[in-house]
């Protein structure tokens, strides 16, 4: 009997996939999409789903894996202004929880803002004790002289993060702080017009996801955020990982070929 019952537990442990070091450096490996948990340290050799989260396994080869558990962390520093639209800074921002990275908000002032008549958010840092960021994100909404005056744009020309990224009519800021100039670039779709004319030193394309120059992106409205974010975190990650953060998110809309790459690399 004990026999037997033996068998049973071993057929059934067949149907699992458990996880164990492979030592192969060309093996094929399945992980957990970025969660946020120890899960995601860990390597499983079947296809399935994760035993501690559930999410779907991914594909991805041993070495990429070891290599991206090797990576340091990235700091995203997102400027807000009064007037910013909701899903320009939440998008993207849920697009790096999910990825891992650190991020933390930025103002003028420690003055709540109030974003879009919609909530008001308390910043995490003001432009006189923020300390530096990976990378820089700036986003749309009210992005008029009044709110982004030469305080705040002499404070992004100070800045030196390794990526750029404008959501929507944040360009218009990239813009006026000169980080546009002899560069490709994109926004809002009622937009488009006005940051051609404002910035004539930038070629301005319509009807595109995003444009990536390698160290500044620039994306279209509102949604298009998320498509920016996960292009990023494709550059810094590798495909396989930004797609299990798009299916972290539940985010089925991402299709990388809709941007425009000028340059891969910085």
């Amino acid at each position: 009997m004990k026999k037997i019952y033996f068998i049973i537990l071993l057929l059934i442990g067949s149907h699992f996939s458990f996880s164990q070091p492979i030592t192969s450096k060309d093996s094929i490996v399945y992980v957990c999409p970025p969660c946020g948990s120890s899960c995601d340290e860990l390597q499983f050799d079947k296809p399935g789903v994760c035993p501690h989260c559930a999410m779907a396994l991914v594909k991805m080869s041993l070495s990429d894996f070891k290599k991206q558990l090797s990576l340091k962390p990235v700091t995203v520093c997102f400027y807000l202004q009064d007037g910013v639209e909701v899903l320009d800074f939440a998008g993207p921002m849920e697009v790096f929880s999910a990825a891992g990275f650190n991020y933390f908000t930025v103002s003028k002032t420690y003055d709540p803002i109030h974003s879009q008549g919609v909530l008001f958010i308390t910043p995490d840092y003001t432009i006189k004790d923020a300390p530096p960021a990976d990378v820089l994100v700036v986003l749309g909404g009210n992005t008029g002289p009044g709110i982004i005056d030469s305080t705040v744009i002499s404070w992004i020309k100070k800045q030196k993060p390794k990526y750029y990224l404008s959501v929507c009519t944040g360009a218009f800021i990239l813009g006026k702080a000169g980080i546009l100039d002899n560069l490709t670039a994109t926004t809002y779709h009622l937009a488009i017009n006005d940051l051609a004319k404002a910035f004539p030193k930038t070629k301005v394309l319509a009807n595109i996801r995003f444009v990536d120059n390698g160290d500044v992106i620039t994306t279209a409205g509102i949604s298009a955020g998320i498509d920016g974010a996960l292009h990023l975190v494709e550059k810094l990650r590798g495909r396989p990982y930004a797609q299990g953060v798009a299916a972290t998110m539940e985010y089925d809309k991402w299709v990388p070929e809709q941007g425009l790459v000028i340059k891969a690399n910085n």
